[in-house]
């Protein structure tokens, strides 16, 4: 197998180019600037940093990796407006129901291939997340397992969810080099003090189970209902002796990945 690169660039919350074999992913697109609220009858959620890129330069996009749809901080206001423009919108069944057009629905470990334009096969699988307590979780949502024929090794995105079984289970089915993982320790007024997002130690715990990872944290800063922050994540991986797995790619810079 062929030595790999893999570019992310960070954009803010839980916005990543993905850029692997000629392809360019998207995840979670949020666009809307700092300052933008969004009620609902339960909790109002607030943006407070804007993206590092604008969306009308994102362009072209092979396909988003939405990990749910019916939440503003992964799919905002100008997020929702850039998913016509892309190639392929790859979510959940419920969400692609919802959003039609080009939505396709994936379940849990279901597979799908897209071809670039150099005819090299990616692989994308859904991979289960969990988006809160057992058994109270904050509506369906899904992560991704984006595999090459031609390199060993995944590129993995959590999606919103916290640290379960099913996490455990995509680094025993995968030989995960680069981890996305959504932390932030989200936590809104309606689930109480439960975690609806990876905690700093559920991120450790994620980083011991995929070994060979780097961890690229997404979703730890740009909303108010974050409780976790870099420096909490930092202090994590101090302790557990793993700082040097950690990286926090510079906001609207390509970073390359190998192995």
């Amino acid at each position: 197998m062929s030595k790999n690169d893999v570019g992310i660039t960070y954009i803010g919350g839980p916005t990543a180019l993905i850029e692997w074999g000629g392809l360019r992913f998207l995840t979670d697109p949020t666009f809307d600037p700092a300052g933008s609220a969004y009620p609902t009858n339960e909790y109002t959620l607030r943006k407070s940093i804007g993206p590092a890129i604008d969306a009308a330069t994102i362009r072209p996009i092979d396909a988003v990796l939405l990990s749910h749809d019916h939440h503003f901080d992964n799919l905002d206001r100008a997020g929702r407006e850039l998913l016509a423009s892309a190639r392929a919108v790859l979510t959940t069944n419920a969400g692609a129901a919802r959003l039609g057009g080009n939505a396709s629905g994936m379940a849990t470990w279901e597979h799908r291939e897209i071809r670039s334009p150099e005819g090299k096969v990616l692989g994308v699988t859904a991979t289960p997340a969990r988006h809160g307590p057992a058994g109270g979780d904050r509506g369906p949502a899904i992560g991704f397992a984006l595999t090459r024929e031609d390199v060993t090794g995944t590129v993995y995105v959590s999606g919103d969810t916290v640290w379960f079984d099913g996490v455990r289970e995509v680094s025993e089915r995968f030989d995960v080099r680069v981890a996305l993982l959504f932390c932030g320790r989200a936590r809104v007024s309606v689930a109480g003090a439960n975690d609806l997002t990876m905690s700093a130690d559920d991120a450790v715990r994620a980083a011991q189970a995929m070994a060979r990872a780097t961890i690229v944290p997404l979703h730890y800063e740009g909303w108010a209902h974050f409780t976790q922050s870099r420096a909490d994540l930092e202090r994590a991986f101090a302790k557990a002796g793993s700082s040097r797995r950690l990286a926090f790619p510079a906001a609207g810079v390509r970073t390359d990945f190998t192995w």
